[in-house]
């Protein structure tokens, strides 16, 4: 029986995946759950269909093209961890084991209830084929870590002094406060005023309710963050672009405000403010002169390709 090793960042926006070669893969946070009576549209290895315990679900952008769909912030990600998990692993056979390796925000209160979930033997479909997952082992660490050890691993964090991890993922954001051992010293987690509450807000001006004559849905507006056209729905008539900063401003100024707030009697000793997630991307422009600030090139896949420990690598899962 074939061992498969997989990283997975069940992040809010998208599900993030990485088995230690290539590049990691992302499928959209968003899923229909098809009637049995209904036929599936065409899936791939980004836009899954999942059968899990009698029920289908269509995952990925495909999702939108149902009637209605489900997204990923509307509930807490850790009592859907099996479901999201599996709809990142290809079968690499009839039955094969798995070894996982996740993250959480809060993973001294969620920790039980994922491994309650994942641990044991799963039968499952996967775009038809199916399969049984042994999920032999579940490793979870506070989110936001991996995404330290990764920019550790390519030169951004400094070797002496304390680093402040800013992460902006899709529904929530969180900071880590974390020394040159890698030990977690101090955190704070929001479970609002990620890219959605931005979303949110931006779904109720004029001047985007006149241009689609209908309240925007703030899924679609992080859609248009996350391809970087920021339209809506991809149409041009229809885009905040030219007024995003009168809302982006304030929106990182707050989650930066707090921060600083935080961890004031450390920024002394601080000597990297590392911005990561997601959503991170939004505000690159704006950091990317400040002293003391980083980010990679690929923010959204830092806490992935983290989490995998070195050398640790799976031939052919969700390729």
């Amino acid at each position: 029986m074939q061992t498969a090793v997989l990283s997975i960042d069940a992040g809010n926006y998208d599900l993030k995946f990485w088995n230690g070669s290539g590049e990691p893969k992302a499928i959209r946070s968003v899923k229909f759950k098809l009637p049995r009576g209904r036929h599936a549209l065409k899936a791939n290895s980004l836009n899954p269909v999942i059968e899990l315990d009698g029920d289908r679900y269509h995952f990925g952008f495909r999702a939108y093209d149902y009637r209605k769909q489900s997204h990923t912030t509307e509930t807490e990600k850790a009592f859907e961890v099996l479901l999201n998990v599996l709809a990142c692993v290809k079968p690499i056979g009839l039955e094969f084991k798995l070894h996982v390796h996740t993250s959480h925000p809060k993973p001294e209160v969620f920790e039980d209830e994922i491994q309650k979930q994942l641990i044991g033997s799963h039968p499952y479909g996967y775009n038809g084929q199916e399969a049984i997952s042994h999920i032999e082992s579940v490793s979870i660490e506070p989110e936001g870590l991996g995404a330290w050890r990764y920019a550790k691993s390519i030169g951004l964090i400094p070797s002496s002094g304390l680093t402040i991890v800013i992460d902006i993922g899709g529904g929530t954001w969180l900071s880590r406060l974390i020394d040159e051992e890698g030990e977690i010293l101090d955190s704070s987690v929001s479970e609002r005023g990620g890219a959605y509450s931005l979303a949110a807000d931006l779904s109720f001006d004029s001047r985007l309710t006149n241009a689609i004559n209908d309240q925007p849905d703030p899924g679609v507006i992080m859609d248009g963050f996350a391809n970087g056209s920021h339209y809506y729905a991809e149409d041009p008539n229809a885009t905040w672009k030219d007024w995003l900063d009168e809302y982006l401003d304030p929106w990182f100024k707050g989650i930066f405000g707090k921060v600083k707030t935080q961890y004031k009697p450390f920024l002394p000793r601080v000597r990297r403010f590392f911005v990561t997630g997601g959503s991170s991307h939004l505000i690159a422009n704006k950091i990317k002169d400040i002293p003391l600030f980083a980010m990679s090139e690929q923010p959204r896949f830092d806490n992935v390709r983290g989490l995998l420990p070195v050398g640790k690598s799976s031939e052919v899962v969700a390729r």
